[in-house]
């Protein structure tokens, strides 16, 4: 081993596409009615992961309506998760008006998610998950009916639109 440099493992292009990504725009550009919940079209966007991080869902929530989006990944790629947001999302083009999400590489090709739906795309601070608390608290409630561990390979778009049903019923208290 004498003499030889050390060579990082696992090193993967996703962060190439990272680097490559457009600009963007923290949380604090944000308009405060955002911040506020007084309009509906805001969303906040994460993912769940699944076993051996392999396949996983993507959640959208509404700050105002606190109404939830899944749809199912088969990887966190960046590109796996823009066709995520935009085959959630155009069938809604009135109801988009912002994203916010968390910083992770899966959302590297937020400029086209933008282009396609007509909005802006918000990212907060890095380990800040506080800043997207409802989504967060979201995530919470969806591992209660699909704790760790989860294959979502094998869990059928019927099982994940009944969830998404049972969470978007569920009563609120901030509602």
């Amino acid at each position: 081993h004498r003499g030889k440099k050390y060579k990082k493992r696992n090193v993967k292009t996703r962060k190439r596409i990272w680097k490559e990504a457009k600009t963007r725009k923290s949380i604090d550009e944000r308009p405060s009615i955002v911040a506020e919940g007084m309009e509906i079209g805001h969303w906040e966007g994460d993912t769940v992961e699944g076993k051996g991080h392999q396949g996983g869902l993507g959640t959208f929530v509404d700050i105002k309506s606190k109404f939830l989006i899944m749809r199912k990944v088969q990887d966190k790629s960046s590109k796996e998760m823009k066709n995520a947001v935009i085959n959630g999302f155009k069938n809604y083009p009135g109801i988009v008006k912002s994203f916010t999400f968390d910083n992770g590489t899966e959302f590297a090709l937020h400029d086209q998610i933008e282009k396609e739906l007509e909005t802006t795309v918000y990212f907060a601070h890095p380990y800040s998950p506080w800043e997207r608390g409802l989504n967060e608290n979201t995530n919470g409630l969806i591992r209660k009916f699909f704790p760790k561990g989860t294959d979502f390979s094998k869990v059928t778009d019927e099982e994940l639109l009944r969830v998404q049903n049972l969470i978007n019923e569920r009563p609120r208290k901030s509602l």
